[in-house]
């Protein structure tokens, strides 16, 4: 599988990244899950503290003994949870962020982490104490690059101004383009890649995109009618000549951007990782294709957090 580059930070992630909040919590299936997407090529697992208050990095961790080496891992931080009571507050401190550090690498059973991401962050939030502790991480050698995981443009203009990040994850797909408008361009000029989480738009860009909006999208989604968005899929079906499936058509799109580093899916099942990796050819979409596709959607800015 292709591999690009992290931001200037020399790491190489692999052009589609395994989501891991939606692995569930059972360790054998989800290993098995883990272990078919390394086989496939994907060298990048994405996780997070406050996914199931910890487990979900336990479960990673156990998955990857063994493996370490072979994988880039990405992990995030910034939302103080209490496992007990299954709560949280936003905490983006110095020492928070520094003892979250401590915390994920118990549970992931390493030494250090590749990608650390701050899990949020607003406009009020002590930035620069953030990112002296990133910084401080990074010089330590516990974390090898940092960014921050937001849709927030006014927060991240302020990291990509103040901050050496590597990289920004956020949601980008067909439905929801909104990054085109303020994001991608400016990440590009500052070489800070893209990490695209819900590239299939919680399924609804999928190979049961039908189904899917059918059932998640009857009230609409973003600027879309329900309607709008099957109309889409019924367009974008028969223009699938480039393509094997319409999760490689959503997939591909993410991916065109030359920010974009890498397309984060999360999968439920190996057969869910199947689907994603068949993208056909190594090739991006024809420019005709490409621009079709942005015909046949909207273009959006974002209304809030600005």
């Amino acid at each position: 599988m292709k591999k690009n580059q992290l931001g200037t930070s020399g790491i190489q992630i692999s052009e589609l990244t395994l989501g891991c909040m939606s692995l569930g919590t059972n360790k054998e299936e989800a290993a098995n899950i883990i272990d078919h997407a390394l086989d496939y090529g994907i060298n990048h697992l994405d996780t997070a503290d406050l996914y199931d208050f910890g487990l979900n990095e336990e479960i990673v961790g156990n998955a990857i003994k063994g493996k370490r080496k072979d994988i880039i891992l990405t992990t995030k931080v910034g939302n103080h949870f209490s496992k007990d009571k299954k709560d949280w507050y936003w905490d983006p401190s110095k020492e928070h962020i520094m003892n979250g550090l401590k915390d994920s690498l118990r549970r992931l059973q390493t030494d250090y982490i590749d990608f650390y991401m701050l899990h949020g962050g607003t406009i009020d939030d002590p930035v620069d104490e953030s990112i002296e502790a990133f910084e401080q991480l990074k010089k330590e050698g516990y974390i090898r690059a940092y960014g921050i995981s937001s849709i927030r443009p006014n927060v991240i203009r302020e990291y990509v101004k103040r901050s050496n990040i590597d990289g920004i994850m956020m949601q980008y797909n067909l439905f929801d383009r909104r990054p085109e408008a303020e994001i991608l361009n400016l990440l590009q000029e500052n070489q800070i890649s893209l990490l695209a989480r819900g590239p299939l738009a919680k399924g609804m860009l999928s190979n049961r995109a039908l189904e899917q909006i059918d059932k998640k999208a009857k009230e609409g989604f973003l600027d879309y009618s329900q309607e709008e968005l099957t109309d889409i899929i019924r367009d974008a079906s028969n223009n699938l000549e480039q393509v094997p499936t319409l999760n490689a058509l959503a997939l591909k799109f993410v991916l065109q951007h030359p920010a974009v580093a890498t397309a984060v899916f999360g999968a439920s099942s190996v057969e869910q990782v199947r689907e994603n990796v068949e993208l056909g050819s190594d090739e991006k979409l024809n420019e005709n294709l490409y621009n079709w596709l942005k015909q046949l959607t909207k273009e959006m800015n974002y209304q809030q957090h600005v």
